[in-house]
């Protein structure tokens, strides 16, 4: 079984700053891309940004110059750091990752997880 858990969520100013992260655990074998998504209500879930096992990032262009996507292997984590928060940034933050789990009969399987999701509201 896996999980996705998020943290780091809370009220944050509009210029200002705070960084999102994301742990994957259980039976992991192996984690391809990760990413972090958001939804504001009566919207779809839409892409903010993503990074592959290798390290190769893409952004959403509203997000692009204020937000860096990284990712720590070893401890299966994906990180937002958000800077010049904008009013617009608020919404429900959901991380993603493409993960090969081992089942109990030993095999792998990969397949796409969902964290939980963490409002993050900015005020003006």
């Amino acid at each position: 079984q896996v999980q996705l858990v998020e943290s780091g969520g809370g009220l944050v100013q509009a210029g200002g700053s705070l960084r999102l992260s994301c742990a994957a655990s259980g039976s992991i074998f192996s984690i391809n891309a990760m990413g972090w998504y958001r939804q504001t209500p009566g919207k779809q879930r839409v892409l903010v940004a993503t990074i592959t096992g290798g390290g190769f990032t893409n952004y959403a262009d509203s997000v692009k110059g204020r937000f860096t996507i990284s990712r720590d292997n070893a401890k299966n984590t994906v990180y937002l750091e958000r800077n010049s928060l904008k009013p617009e940034d608020t919404a429900v933050y959901y991380c993603n990752a493409a993960i090969t789990a081992t089942r109990a009969d030993l095999l792998r399987v990969r397949s796409d997880y969902w964290g939980q999701g963490t409002h993050v509201p900015v005020s003006s």
